[in-house]
């Protein structure tokens, strides 16, 4: 049995004494209801139903025999108003607890190399990982920074994981938090849609970094929230990018859309040499 939301509301159904048409619940375990007396067929003329012969004793076949324990509470949870539902609140249920898909790790990580006061679910911590470390943050919906802290959203883990050497890039900036792309699960947009803080972005600088940026930050985040890090020199460094990595992209990226006209000067420098240059480059 493929226990589906349609598939417990008819269940519902049936546990508060209702018809449900016959065409609607096929599968073996339907006959084995019937030869065990649990349901029966009404007949409406050329229609056919069935019945539970006694709603409470419906009830416990579903538990003894399905695992399925409170079928309001296991609708809620296939229909997503109980979406983060814990593991074990799902085996209480349906003795499965990968009875709905749940994320067990949720969130991102995120660095500095200054002391960042933070707030996760009301309590205050500080971020300043030890060299060779990172800070991941589980419960983001909770995680909040005070609104002079600039994000920095780093595309490649290597830059990631050297970014005291970088920090000649960003000396402007006296509260500067960075967060990974990866894992890409969608968590890092989401906590970013929910704070005021202003989103640096710092990935490769070819058309393919910058069609990340555009698609999946600019996209929810617009100027005012967000840009694209361009160094001062980066049109210096390109000639001396990777050819092969141009010509790899240029067939996909050649006609986006480029919604964010800060950025057209630097893909217009990157179609003229027909070179693109990794962030790695900027560790000193």
């Amino acid at each position: 049995m493929k226990k589906t939301l349609k598939l417990i509301e008819r269940f519902l159904l049936l546990s508060q004494g209702e018809s449900v048409a016959s065409s609607s619940l096929k599968g073996d375990w339907i006959e084995q209801m019937l030869t065990d007396h649990i349901l029966w067929k009404v007949s409406h003329g050329r229609q056919l139903s069935y019945m539970a012969t006694d709603t409470e004793a419906f009830k416990q076949y579903l538990a003894t025999k399905f695992d399925i324990r409170d079928l309001v509470a296991t609708k809620n949870l296939l229909s997503g108003e109980e979406s983060e539902a814990s593991r074990a609140e799902q085996v209480s249920l349906t003795g499965d607890s990968k009875f709905v898909h749940h994320r067990t790790m949720m969130g991102f990580l995120v660095n500095s190399y200054v002391d960042i006061p933070a707030m996760v679910d009301n309590k205050p911590f500080i971020i300043h990982p030890a060299e060779g470390t990172f800070t991941f943050i589980y419960d983001y919906q909770t995680f909040h920074l005070p609104t002079d802290v600039v994000i920095v959203g780093v595309e490649n883990s290597e830059n990631f994981r050297q970014i005291t050497r970088q920090q000649y890039l960003f000396k402007q900036y006296s509260k500067i938090l960075f967060v990974s792309r990866y894992p890409q699960n969608g968590d890092l947009i989401r906590w970013l849609e929910r704070i005021p803080n202003h989103y640096i972005h710092f990935g490769d600088f070819d058309l393919a970094g910058i069609h990340i940026f555009l698609t999946e930050f600019y996209s929810h985040l617009g100027s005012s929230r967000s840009e694209f890090f361009i160094p001062e020199d980066i049109f210096i460094r390109l000639p001396f990018g990777s050819q092969s990595r141009y010509d790899a992209q240029y067939s996909k990226y050649a006609n986006m859309s480029i919604t964010d006209t800060r950025v057209q000067r630097l893909v217009d420098s990157i179609n003229m040499e027909h070179k693109g240059y990794d962030q790695e480059g900027y560790i000193k």
